[in-house]
């Protein structure tokens, strides 16, 4: 994986954690324990600190950075879908970002919320927590239902679960030719396939 120091400052993986080899980490990144970070995301502490903390992932394409002096956190149990872009903000505990979604400086997500994919939260907003927050600029709609939280919390254990996965079974192969008989399907815990596929 492409970890970087800059004036002195190296990131902090821990053991526990797994970093994609195609990742960037660069300078103040302090990444907690049983953290996920996907492919091809870069995580910039060359301006402000990044922190990432326990239990958190980081999917593919996504990029933090900050301002100067400026951090950006994800805390305990963050998912932070594909491609979201997190700018110098905080997003609270157990909360979700939705793929592609863009949350810029000063904003802070409130525990427990999910915000939708592709929404754009700007500067300085404070969302709610455990609200469901959607929209250009996005607002907060209405609290989350049980079921809701639940379901985040499922995808997020499997996240987790992901961290291991990795460390013990990703490594880079050559491609196969042709499909081989009788191929496996990966299997999952059947309340995290789309209602469509039950």
């Amino acid at each position: 994986m492409p970890i970087y120091q800059i004036d002195g400052l190296t990131p902090v993986v821990p053991e526990e954690s797994y970093v994609h080899p195609t990742a960037v980490l660069i300078g103040d990144v302090i990444l907690g324990k049983g953290v996920y970070v996907g492919p091809n995301a870069s995580l910039r502490g060359d301006f402000g600190r990044i922190v990432v903390k326990d239990g958190a992932n980081i999917q593919d394409n996504c990029v933090m950075h900050g301002f100067p002096g400026q951090d950006t956190v994800v805390e305990e149990d963050g998912h932070i879908g594909h491609g979201a872009i997190l700018h110098g903000c905080v997003i609270g505990r157990n909360a979700l970002v939705g793929m592609s979604a863009v949350i810029i400086d000063g904003a802070v997500i409130g525990e427990n919320s999910i915000v939708g994919a592709s929404a754009f939260v700007k500067a300085n907003a404070e969302m709610p927590a455990n609200h469901l927050i959607i929209g250009s600029p996005a607002k907060a709609i209405r609290t989350l239902s049980e079921q809701e939280l639940a379901w985040k919390k499922q995808g997020t254990r499997e996240y987790q679960v992901l961290v291991e996965r990795c460390k013990q079974t990703l490594h880079q192969v050559e491609p196969l030719r042709e499909v081989e008989a009788g191929r496996k399907r990966l299997e999952f815990d059947e309340n995290l396939r789309p209602k469509t596929q039950r």
